[in-house]
């Protein structure tokens, strides 16, 4: 897939989200970021926008039904079609797992995972329309690799887990659609705000490649999956290698 003049759905506008946006706005493409308490980065990233491409940020509140297929109807009215549809809304708290509750379960299975199926159930047809169409999910490098690794992450963990297993099977789906869909799996990409000193070294020496790889290593595998033509139902982690060890 080429990008000018095509139109593409981000669920989620902050950090490595807004970054995306940027990147895929500089070629061309029409966005629409969805916010839910991040208005100023989405904001921020609509006026940002260069002459050649159109930026727009949609309130959302992603655990409603209801507001998953408005923001994909939306964004395909204003642009007129919708070629990309990129779900990257998460919620990550450690919570104990004596602590885990419905509520609890429900609040991030039903934004990380059901709210993806939600976005791309809603997607399909426009992208039908345009006789192609590109999804990807947003797992993660833990739940990729099969492998829980950190306590306290239990609803996260199978919520990304999923999320996997929703790109295969959507891509077995959607194949006769020529509708390509794929997960990337992050792992030490972009700190957290508070990271303390000890926090980022410890993780780079963790990581085989030894550093954080930076918004930018997202940005280029989006831009890989977008324009591969034969590449679906797959996970690349782009992890420095977390996984390995």
């Amino acid at each position: 897939m080429d990008f000018n003049g095509r139109a593409a759905l981000i669920t989620g506008g902050k950090r490595i989200g807004a970054a995306i946006a940027r990147a895929l706005l500089e070629r061309g493409v029409n966005v629409a970021l969805t916010f839910n308490r991040s208005k100023a980065e989405a904001d921020d990233v609509v006026r940002a926008a260069p002459p050649t491409a159109r930026a727009l940020a949609l309130a959302a509140d992603l655990t409603i039904p209801g507001d998953c297929r408005r923001v994909v109807d939306e964004a395909a009215q204003a642009f007129g079609r919708l070629d990309i549809l990129i779900n990257m809304a998460s919620v990550y708290r450690a919570v104990p797992l004596e602590e885990t509750d419905a509520a609890l379960w429900d609040s991030v299975i039903n934004v990380d995972l059901r709210a993806a199926f939600l976005c791309a159930q809603a997607a399909v047809p426009h992208m039908r329309r345009g006789g192609t169409g590109r999804i990807i999910n947003f797992s993660d490098w833990v739940a990729a690799s099969s492998r829980p690794r950190y306590r306290g992450f239990t609803p996260y963990y199978v919520a990304k887990a999923g999320v996997k297993a929703l790109a295969e099977t959507l891509a077995l789906e959607l194949a006769a659609d020529q509708i390509l869909v794929n997960s990337i799996a992050p792992g030490p990409v972009l700190a957290p705000p508070d990271t303390s000193d000890d926090e980022l070294a410890a993780v780079e020496a963790a990581t085989p490649l030894g550093r954080w790889g930076g918004e930018h290593e997202i940005v280029k595998a989006v831009e890989f999956l977008i324009q591969s033509d034969f590449v679906t139902g797959e996970t690349i982690r782009v992890d420095g290698g977390r996984h390995v060890r």
